[in-house]
């Protein structure tokens, strides 16, 4: 039992400072997952989502904190009770997500380490197995240092990870994992190989004979041959998904030209301003764009902003602003995982990504 209290302590510990340090680098991204969860349609706790990233900050921080805690033997049995608390919370929601298919990633490894639902559900369970064979054995459970010691260590990770959180709140995650990081090319993450796995589909289709419905089985679309039957209705299901691009949800609209895509990823110099939506956009990067989009006009780039809003009030925003470029509209999704900042802005060339960068970081793009 000693050894098998070790082994978890490690285990637990280590998970949550991993899992809670990958969360904080990029504490924007994990605010957009929680209001996945809070919608109408998952957890109807809408009201919510104006603090998700408040939320989100928190909880990552307490993660990487209870790990640290465990680990260093500080304050076992509240720790433990909060450990055993976080853990059957993500459970339940994991559970939820997997069973109802409401949100398909639960952002535990941020863009990290991608996981199913069920993936997620069934690591949550081990770790709830881990946590119970600590409550079980916590008189095994030593200090490993001095209170004092120990308190330092514990303040010390705190202060660290605040530290680190404001860094990446008022730049950029300082670990990329997207597949729009720096050196990647747009296009060939939206590109699908020649031999890449073809989505299986299995249709059970029914049918009336003779006043009697028979399903009929299939994975192929065509219209089944059922002797004397009357066809009723077929609904189709997954059984092995296909292959799907690290990018594919991007889109360069113009209301005029329709799909503008290629033709800006083969620019060779192309300056992106991205905006993913003006009613969340912070004043002081607005204020940041026209001096940069000048710069680079006059290094010879093009420069076209990106967005989700209305083109009307993006229309106003350019006059308003007397901004020399044009916006097109992209997916918002799309949008926030391109870059961590509203606005945020992208040199690119022939479609490779060469820079990006937070507004409060714009002057240091060179052109």
């Amino acid at each position: 039992m000693k050894n098998l209290v070790a082994l978890s302590r490690i285990f637990v510990g280590g998970l949550f400072i991993f899992s809670g340090f990958i969360k904080l680098n990029d504490p924007v991204g994990f605010s957009f997952k929680l209001t996945d969860y809070f919608a109408e349609d998952v957890l109807n706790m809408e009201f919510l989502t104006p603090y998700a990233l408040g939320i989100a900050l928190f909880v990552v921080i307490l993660e990487v904190i209870l790990g640290v805690m465990i680990l260093i033997g500080y304050f076992k049995k509240p720790v433990l009770a909060m450990l055993l608390g976080l853990i059957v919370f993500f459970t339940f929601l994991t559970f939820y997500s997997a069973y109802y298919n409401k949100v398909t990633d639960c952002g535990c490894f941020g863009d990290f380490w991608k996981l199913t639902p069920w993936e997620s559900f069934k690591k949550d369970l081990l770790l709830l197995f881990f946590i119970i064979v600590l409550i079980a054995g916590q008189k095994y459970i030593k200090p490993l240092f001095s209170n004092k010691t120990n308190l330092v260590i514990t303040v010390v990770s705190l202060l660290a990870c605040i530290l680190f959180g404001r860094h990446v709140l008022n730049h950029l995650p300082t670990f990329d994992f997207r597949p729009y990081k720096i050196s990647a090319n747009i296009m060939e993450g939206m590109s699908v190989p020649p031999d890449a796995q073809k989505p299986v589909f299995q249709y059970k289709w029914i049918f009336d004979v003779n006043g009697e419905q028979r399903e009929i089985v299939t994975t192929s679309a065509n219209y089944p041959e059922v002797e004397g039957g009357t066809y009723v209705s077929v609904t189709s299901e997954v059984l092995i998904p296909g292959y799907e691009p690290p990018i594919h949800d991007f889109s360069i609209e113009s209301l005029e030209d329709g799909d503008m895509t290629e033709a800006m990823m083969a620019e060779e110099k192309l300056v992106i301003i991205v905006i993913y939506s003006l009613d969340k956009t912070e004043e002081a990067g607005l204020l940041k764009v026209k001096a940069i989009t000048d710069r680079a006009i006059q290094a010879g780039y093009k420069v076209i902003g990106l967005s989700s809003s209305d083109p009307n009030d993006l229309q106003d925003l350019a006059s308003l602003m007397q901004y020399n470029f044009e916006f097109y509209l992209t997916d918002e999704t799309a949008l926030k995982t391109i870059i961590r900042s509203n606005p945020g802005v992208l040199k690119l060339e022939k479609g490779t990504i060469i820079d990006k960068a937070h507004y409060n970081d714009f002057e240091n793009v060179t052109f």
